[in-house]
């Protein structure tokens, strides 16, 4: 079964459907680190009030993550050029915010109970254009050390999140399969596949689950 961790992990995708600018001058490793920082040391100060208030928690991680994340990037990488260029904004908004709340609803409680066993964040991969990737070995509960991957890209001189590669499960990519596969299934209605998107998510969940933990040597 997929470890707690890397079902943890990947709530960070939560935010992905939210606007915000994140602090000026920050270059991509510190947008990685500052962010991590902030999210476990909330998570630490206000874990039990979070377990028993889910929008409590929902909120925070807006709060933290909203900032760092290329919002409008992730949702059209996941529809892809073929199906977003056919939405209406108003399609765009509802399908960011199923998005947003299906990964809590599956993803949110294994976070609640990562402990913090260690984060360590590497250097960018050179930041002279404006796409990089920042690497992160995090220390599971049992002890195994996993990779994370983030690539971030440069908007408005600001650095911001546009997808993760966790434990080798490349996030974007999952997703981007899970819509175009209910679309054909749908018969390419986006309406009936937006609505339908929290039983997507739960689909990629359990393709994840399918998948071989990978920790570091």
């Amino acid at each position: 079964m997929i470890s707690i961790l890397r079902r943890g992990l990947l709530v960070l995708l939560a935010a992905f459907p939210l606007l915000a600018m994140a602090a000026p001058g920050q270059s991509a490793r510190d947008v990685v680190q500052g962010t991590t920082s902030e999210l476990l040391a909330d998570l630490k100060a206000n874990k039990e009030q979070y377990k028993s208030n889910p929008q409590a928690f929902y909120d925070a991680l807006n709060r933290i993550l909203g900032p760092v994340v290329d919002a409008d990037g992730i949702s059209k990488s996941i529809m892809t050029v073929k199906y977003s260029r056919k939405a209406t904004p108003e399609q765009m908004q509802r399908f960011q915010e199923n998005f947003k709340r299906s990964l809590m609803q599956f993803y949110g409680n294994a976070l609640l109970e990562y402990n913090n066993q260690g984060i360590t964040v590497d250097p960018a991969k050179g930041e002279e254009g404006d796409r990089t990737s920042v690497g992160m070995k995090v220390t599971g509960n049992n002890g195994a050390v996993y990779p994370v991957q983030y690539t971030l890209v440069k908007l408005g001189g600001e650095w911001k999140v546009r997808n993760v590669i966790v434990n080798g499960i490349n996030i974007g990519k999952l997703f981007r399969d899970q819509f175009a596969d209910a679309m054909q299934r749908n018969g390419n209605d986006l309406d009936k596949t937006i609505d339908g998107w929290a039983g997507e998510v739960a689909k990629a969940k359990e393709a994840a689950d399918k998948s071989p933990d990978k920790e570091v040597k």
